[in-house]
């Protein structure tokens, strides 16, 4: 993490403090909200755990059948969309901390009221407010993040951090499914589990993270040249939105995001059952762990394009993201006959293309290139519109296999990563607004 150090170009350190003190700042608040945001996805991952338990429990599967589980699974994706448009206004205005804070109690809450109910219209009002929630994490989290790190180094450092959703999918999972079925033998404490997970993830962000270097005592005003920007609260959060709005380039990305959040969800949400259709020889354990080849790629992804967007190409977001869409397109094209053969080796290294290729674009877009482009009053507005629209495009992943052939869906697929490239191509040599700090 060596390239940390430097610290931030538009701030002035208050007298008496160091580089070492940015140091320290800058990875104390990677951690934690790397943490925060992991630690989400360990109540958020509870409920594809216990549907297992819950569609072999002979007391709630007359009530709780695979068509309920699916239409909460969508009450919850609408939920979280509409969250996504309104919490990184919220955080713009009043600051991280008290959003996220909030987020995580909210999911907590949720996660408990489901450990201990089973009734079918309680299941789905809690995850109205798990969608509300969870989607309190991601915009105001980014901005945390944008707050403490200059432009040329956020291709590396929020493509590191950027890692912790995709290890959430991957280790949330198996620890809940250990918890509620080897220990204890009931599906009703995979969400318990979760809930005192995020409950100890939650003490440790209260008690570690700041909002910006200002709150943390390392800097203070802007640089000269800057549009100084209000104390959180003060500025209109319709205001901040109208400026949004009129960023085409930020409009780009969340088109973008929505056309690509489809392939990622459908994966995530219906990997096994698509793994266990063209390879029908393997069994279900087989059919649950050949997937993990998306999420592996999935971590290492972020590191890798933000690496490629800061090095090769001189913080410029959008080449990166027009390659791995060019790739993604090709390989879900392909996926069909590639897979025909049967052959699990090629099941694996197929998904685990389009898991690098998809997580690649994905944290670019959503993350680096949102916050770049957002500015750093409006960052969080930015970063919850373009994933408000991914949001939307993630209820369709998980709709639509439901409903399409394998042929007809993957097809949809690349049509669409070939679209959001093709969007994303007049903007290929666009630098954030403040590159040349």
């Amino acid at each position: 993490m060596a390239d940390l150090a430097p610290p931030q170009p538009h701030r002035r350190p208050l007298s008496g403090t160091t580089e070492a003190d940015a140091l320290r700042w800058r990875r104390r608040i990677f951690a934690v909200t790397w943490l925060a945001y992991a630690g989400f996805y360990f109540v958020r991952q509870a409920f594809s755990v216990a549907k297992l338990g819950i569609l072999d429990d002979p007391a709630v599967d007359t009530v709780l059948t695979e068509r309920a589980l699916g239409v909460i699974d969508a009450v919850y994706l609408t939920a979280y969309a509409a969250g996504q448009f309104l919490w990184g206004m919220w955080a713009d205005r009043f600051g991280p901390r008290v959003v996220v804070i909030g987020g995580m109690i909210g999911a907590i809450a949720a996660a408990c009221v489901m450990g201990l109910s089973s009734a079918l219209l309680v299941f789905g009002g809690a995850m109205v407010v798990q969608g509300l929630a969870q989607s309190a994490g991601w915009a105001p989290l980014c901005k945390n993040m944008g707050s403490f790190f200059p432009v040329r180094q956020r291709g590396r450092v929020l493509g590191l951090w950027s890692t912790n959703y995709a290890f959430g999918a991957l280790a949330a999972p198996p620890f809940l499914g250990w918890v509620a079925y080897s220990l204890f033998d009931s599906w009703h404490v995979a969400f318990l589990a979760g809930a005192a997970t995020l409950g100890v993830v939650l003490l440790v962000f209260a008690a570690l993270q700041k909002n910006s270097p200002r709150d943390a005592g390392i800097a203070e005003g802007d640089a000269p040249g800057e549009e100084p920007g209000p104390e959180p609260g003060r500025r209109g959060g319709l205001a901040l939105y109208r400026e949004t709005l009129r960023d085409r380039m930020v409009l780009t990305l969340g088109a973008a995001y929505f056309l690509l959040k489809p392939a990622r969800y459908a994966i995530l949400l219906w990997g096994p059952v698509l793994v266990s259709r063209r390879l029908p020889d393997i069994d279900k354990v087989g059919a649950v762990l050949i997937p993990i080849a998306f999420g592996v790629a999935g971590v290492l992804a972020p590191i890798a394009v933000g690496w490629v967007s800061d090095r090769l190409f001189a913080s410029r977001r959008v080449p990166p993201c027009v390659l791995a869409l060019a790739l993604l397109t090709v390989t879900l094209a392909l996926f069909m006959p590639l897979t025909a053969t049967g052959s699990v080796p090629v099941m694996i290294g197929v998904l685990a293309v389009i898991g690098l290729t998809v997580y690649a674009a994905d944290s670019m877009i959503s993350c680096v290139a949102a916050v770049d482009f957002g500015t750093d009053k409006g960052a969080g507005t930015a970063a919850g519109l373009v994933n408000g629209c991914g949001s939307v495009g993630a209820i369709l992943g998980g709709l639509l296999p439901g409903f399409l052939s394998g042929g007809a869906l993957f097809t949809g697929f690349a049509g669409a990563a070939l679209l959001a490239g093709l969007l994303m191509l007049p903007h290929w040599n666009r630098l954030p607004r403040t590159a040349g700090a």
